[in-house]
């Protein structure tokens, strides 16, 4: 049996209602059922740091899943983006909003995407790195952004597909997709190899 079939062999769970991560997983070809998670992603893990944040907030919302079957496979995922030392998630409200994307103008950031796949008896954690660059952005075109697009639940109060990716985003190093909110390459892979470990 090739990796691909064997994936969807598995009852793929996706504990995300992020329209953009279904859209994503779904591009995959892979057959999954949306679930949703009782734990809350806005909690910051204390002494955590740049990745280990997305991760460890993975890693809880897929702790609230005790019940899976030996046939099931759990997929969660949390994207922060990493500016000056500090995280930015999903803004509040407008303000909170506005405030992340005046950061975030002219200046270079990080994006990190934590994923965390769970069987029965078996977990793996991981994360993706994308460095992403803005270019400068004017109170107007912030205003314009957040009023058009409402990206309230995006992490860093921007969506990379978006306009705002169209033009602000001077440079990328690393995955897109990460940006969006799933590495999609590195997820197909981890997939893969934890097809093959477990035991059937």
């Amino acid at each position: 049996m090739d990796s691909f079939n064997r994936i969807n062999k598995y009852n793929i769970l996706l504990a995300s209602a992020s329209i953009r991560r279904q859209e994503l997983l779904k591009q995959l070809g892979i057959k999954f059922t949306i679930v949703s998670p009782s734990s809350e992603e806005e909690i910051i893990p204390e002494n955590a740091y740049r990745e280990g944040i997305a991760e460890r907030i993975a890693m809880a919302k897929a702790d609230s899943f005790t019940d899976l079957k030996d046939n099931d496979l759990l997929i969660t995922a949390d994207t922060i983006v990493w500016i000056d030392d500090k995280v930015l998630g999903k803004p509040a409200d407008y303000a909170d909003a506005f405030q992340m994307l005046k950061l975030l103008s002219g200046k270079e950031h990080f994006v990190f995407t934590g994923v965390c796949l769970k069987t029965s008896s078996m977990i793996k954690v991981f994360s993706s790195e994308t460095l992403v660059k803005f270019s400068e952005l004017s109170d107007e075109e912030i205003r314009y952004y957040i009023e058009n697009y409402k990206p309230y639940d995006k992490a860093g109060a921007y969506g990379i597909q978006e306009w705002i990716g169209k033009v602000a985003v001077e440079r990328i190093e690393g995955s897109f997709y990460n940006v969006m909110g799933l590495p999609v390459q590195r997820l197909y892979q981890e997939l893969k190899k934890m097809c093959l470990e477990i035991k059937n």
